[in-house]
């Protein structure tokens, strides 16, 4: 979906495929077929953005095989799908009964997750549509926390370095402009767009910047304008921004609120919960179930936020909510401006499969509808803002 800024700039609107885990490039185009033209058409729409998830295998069988990268370029057109970002922070094993940390490896200290980026660019250089010639691509924010020394640190500064480098070449060579951004997340180096500015500063390159997941945000207690006016006054680019929305308890101490908690606290994901206090600042589990155990670490006499990607549309029952209102916040700054701040916005909500049982859609088509309701909503929030939604 694309939308006209009131400075005329184009604004994109696209929605994650993650949500539909593939590991081939056979799994992908079957997404395109049962999964992202449905949901084009229940909005109605004769344009849809995705942001495709290329997993490590379905990249390699692409960036090998020019034939291949043509056929699915002829798949999203005939099919009415666009792609001008990617995410590239999942490597493999996004769908599998148990994710939790794996999703965090390789990380930037690895050559793999160089090579499988630079793949990544290179594809979505020939995947742009032909009259855009900006792409973005979503990535890890450096490493998880743990095992992460100077020399990794050296060497994951030196590979996006590298990685800058290789984008400069890969724009002389296609015309076509790709840029990253690290996505902070609770439990990474990178946890908070501040933990971002000085790697990101250090490297000193517009190509590499921030992606900025307003769940992550939120459950990291970030206000957004404090935190995209640091980034803006560093002058570190937003490349993109994942809209989502976190889980959000209120009172935490109640028993009917841990116990509705309880029904999030899932094996696949890892769904990291933080609380702040005045006292002692930002405190954190890896976690959720940690969080909930008995004489937990997590003091309770403030509101706790879960990194669990709650459905835009539908926020949990009483007596939880969600965090939409940081996402609204967020989107206000990044695009109600004179100019905006990114133009590539991404519904991500992966989790829809991972939801409580009694919330989970039981058949693709509620799942279509389900995201469609996303992106409608999205897309009120963009034009409440004055941008003008184009064919």
């Amino acid at each position: 979906m694309r939308f006209r800024h009131p400075d005329g700039s184009t604004v994109h609107l696209a929605y994650c495929t993650n949500v539909h885990p593939a590991e081939t490039l056979d799994g992908v185009l079957a997404q395109l077929r049962d999964h992202c033209e449905p949901v084009r058409k229940r909005l109605g729409r004769d344009r849809l953005g995705i942001g495709l998830w290329l997993a490590r295998d379905a990249a390699h069988a692409l960036v090998t095989d020019p034939a291949a990268l043509r056929g699915l370029r002829t798949e999203l057109d005939r099919r009415g799908l666009e792609v001008v970002t990617l995410n590239g922070f999942p490597y493999e094993g996004f769908g599998a009964e148990e994710v939790k940390y794996r999703v965090y490896k390789p990380d930037w200290a690895d050559p793999e997750r160089l090579e499988h980026t630079t793949s990544l660019a290179r594809l979505l250089a020939g995947l742009l549509p032909d009259d855009v010639t900006d792409g973005t691509i979503s990535t890890l924010p450096l490493a998880w926390r743990t095992a992460y020394d100077d020399t990794r640190a050296d060497k994951a500064r030196a590979a996006l370095v590298t990685l800058a480098e290789r984008l400069d070449a890969l724009q002389e060579l296609t015309g076509r402009s790709i840029r990253i951004g690290l996505e902070p997340e609770p439990g990474c180096v990178v946890e908070t767009t501040h933990d971002a500015l000085a790697p990101l500063t250090a490297i000193g390159h517009d190509r590499i910047g921030v992606c900025v997941d307003t769940c992550h945000l939120a459950t990291s207690f970030e206000d957004p304008h404090t935190a995209l006016d640091a980034l803006t006054d560093a002058r570190v680019p937003v490349v993109k921004s994942q809209l989502s929305a976190a889980l959000h308890a209120e009172h935490p101490a109640d028993p009917a609120v841990r116990e509705a908690l309880a029904a999030f606290a899932e094996p696949r994901f890892l769904h990291q919960t933080r609380t702040t206090t005045l006292a002692g600042g930002l405190h954190g589990t890896d976690d959720l179930d940690e969080a909930l155990a008995d004489g937990g670490p997590l003091p309770d006499t403030a509101p706790w936020r879960a990194h669990f990607h709650v459905p835009l549309h539908a926020a949990p029952a009483a007596p939880l909510t969600s965090t939409l209102p940081v996402l609204e916040a967020a989107l206000t700054r990044l695009v109600g401006g004179p100019h905006p701040l990114t133009r590539h916005l991404e519904v991500e909500t992966y989790t829809w499969q991972a939801l409580p049982p009694e919330l989970r859609p039981r058949a693709r088509a509620q799942l279509t509808d389900g995201i469609a309701a996303e992106l409608t909503l999205a897309r009120d929030l963009l034009t409440d803002l004055g941008l003008k939604e184009l064919p």
